[in-house]
């Protein structure tokens, strides 16, 4: 194929993803609005579930010449029991936000035990970036459904608003919470 249609098909392929996210998306709000989703509770490696999370954004933070790191505390255990599929995806709606907003530097995630409790062990996900940052009153807001930081948000860099929704309820049939900080 020629520069062009090479072009046309990147074109093609991107908007096939974005649309299937979407549908994505949308699907599962309506599962935890009906109440429908469930959380599985299966031993995985924690490790390889963030790998297999940046391993999406691979190509697009190099090409924005970003560094995708992660970085486990000695203390947590390698392998964890819940939804290696459900957190797999917490992380990838937050790596994506971060990889969208950040223009250059790093993006990490970083995980420590938070607390041990009788027949669980509490994880701590930050998900730090060198991005745009948002306001007090855009970070209270930002979990909220088919909500961005900002009207021009959605117009610059796309989205409908329910990906971080989508995570505040996954994170909460956890029995976790989540929020942001930025400064």
């Amino acid at each position: 194929m020629n520069a062009e249609q090479r072009d046309f098909v990147n074109t093609i392929r991107t908007s096939g993803e974005a649309l299937l996210t979407i549908i994505n998306d949308i699907l599962d709000f309506s599962k935890i609005e009906s109440g429908k989703m469930e959380i599985e509770h299966m031993p995985f490696e924690l490790a390889l579930c963030i790998e297999e999370a940046f391993d999406l954004f691979a190509l697009q933070a190099s090409a924005k010449k970003l560094d995708l790191v992660y970085n486990i505390e000695p203390d947590v255990p390698g392998w964890i029991l819940g939804d290696v599929t459900r957190l797999r995806q917490i992380i990838v709606n937050l790596v994506n936000n971060a990889v969208k907003f950040t223009e250059r530097g790093e993006i990490t995630v970083r995980v420590r035990r938070q607390a041990l409790e009788e027949d669980r062990t509490e994880l701590r996900f930050e998900v730090l970036d060198t991005g745009i940052g948002m306001t007090r009153e855009q970070c209270d807001r930002v979990f909220e459904s088919f909500t961005q930081a900002d009207s021009s948000t959605s117009r610059r860099y796309g989205g409908t608003g329910l990906g971080l929704a989508i995570c505040r309820h996954l994170v909460g049939l956890m029995r976790g919470r989540i929020w942001a900080d930025s400064t």
